[in-house]
């Protein structure tokens, strides 16, 4: 096949599948969208039924927490169901549903979640960053931009962060202002990364959520994954790319790890630039979280692991801060992989990823 007719097959292969992926995980949003929606209603309509009990909202949707968890995984904690909640009273119906006899409707099967599917355009992540907009107007206008622009939910964040609604309030060309704010198209790759890798449709579906930056730094997760648990009987493996989420955003620690003798979580976090202070920070945030919400009563407190990856150079770094005793932070230090090893096999990792990419860069050729 000529070369120009090949690529054209190609490229045209490359679009439909792109497009497809991009309205199926569009689709799995909206029904997300639309189930949550109607799961805060019911949570409203059943605490409105029980208004005159005090505490009922509460243990109601702690209830529900315990028992939608067990059923469907992840997705339905406590924040979450409290996050459906306020979409509901945000969105309320005579906002959303123009029909007279929408709340009928909404009793009949034949209704459920396919109008409403239809309602909701923007992704979860969107409404829920929305939520975050206390003033309700700037909410409308957010709301309103993103559909005008079709913003991705990263333009979204970026946006409110940056105070674009009082920005615009504030100019003496608004038109200007909000002309530009259009201008920024997100690219059909960076959406369909977004759809599809999105937390809060992973959690829907409860799917995995382990994935890579870069085959980079998924082999050198991996391999250096395989030398720690060769190392001896010390280390467990928990989980590859584990998600946790801080108010609303999300954060992956790159490998977690159990260490049998310490009783404690290693978290395991890689970076591909030069080591900073803010990744000091974010790590003792991990651990942070990790002592709240991943150690059991009886196993102590979690311990970072930093690897720097940069281009010719490799560091490693515990983070011991913050132990109860300098006596613990001691026993951690001598019962953890030295520092000084682990930098040697990170570099020795990265130097065989590199010379294999070479090699397989020759034989293309």
């Amino acid at each position: 096949m000529l070369h120009g007719a090949y690529t054209g097959v190609h490229e045209g292969i490359v679009e439909l599948l792109r497009s497809a992926r991009l309205n199926a995980a569009r689709s799995v949003n909206a029904l997300m969208t639309a189930s949550y929606w109607e799961i805060g209603r019911r949570i409203v309509n059943a605490e409105q039924r029980g208004k005159r009990r005090a505490g009922y909202g509460e243990q109601l949707i702690e209830r529900l927490a315990n028992d939608l968890t067990q059923q469907f995984g992840r997705g339905f904690s406590r924040q979450n169901l409290q996050q459906m909640r306020s979409f509901f009273l945000a969105w309320p119906i005579r906002q959303t549903l123009s029909s007279e006899s929408a709340t009928e409707a909404l009793q009949t099967r034949s209704f459920r979640l396919e109008q409403l599917s239809q309602v909701f355009i923007l992704p979860w992540s969107g409404y829920v960053r929305l939520l975050s907009v206390k003033d309700p107007q700037a909410r409308r206008f957010y709301e309103a931009e993103a559909l005008r622009g079709g913003w991705s939910v990263r333009q979204l964040d970026r946006q409110i962060g940056s105070q674009f609604y009082e920005r615009t309030l504030l100019s003496r060309n608004r038109a200007a202002m909000l002309e530009k704010g259009a201008e920024t198209k997100p690219e059909a790759a960076a959406l369909l990364d977004d759809a599809i890798k999105d937390p809060y449709v992973l959690e829907f579906l409860d799917l995995k959520d382990e994935y890579s930056e870069s085959d980079l730094e998924q082999g050198l997760i991996r391999r250096l994954e395989d030398f720690l648990l060769e190392l001896g009987d010390g280390f467990a493996f928990i989980g590859r790319q584990r998600r946790l989420r801080i108010d609303q955003t999300w954060y992956r620690v790159d490998l977690l790890l159990f260490h049998r003798r310490l009783r404690c979580l290693v978290i395991v976090d890689l970076k591909l630039g030069s080591l900073t202070h803010a990744d000091v920070g974010q790590m003792h945030m991990y651990c942070n979280y990790a002592k709240e919400h991943w150690t059991l009563p009886d196993e102590n407190p979690p311990v970072g692991l930093i690897l720097c990856a940069d281009k010719g150079h490799a560091l490693a770094r515990y983070a011991l801060e913050g132990l109860p005793s300098k006596v613990m932070a001691a026993n951690y230090r001598m019962l953890l992989p030295d520092a000084e090893l682990l930098q040697r096999e990170l570099a020795n990792t990265q130097r065989m990823l590199e010379f294999r990419k070479t090699i397989r860069s020759g034989l293309r050729e």
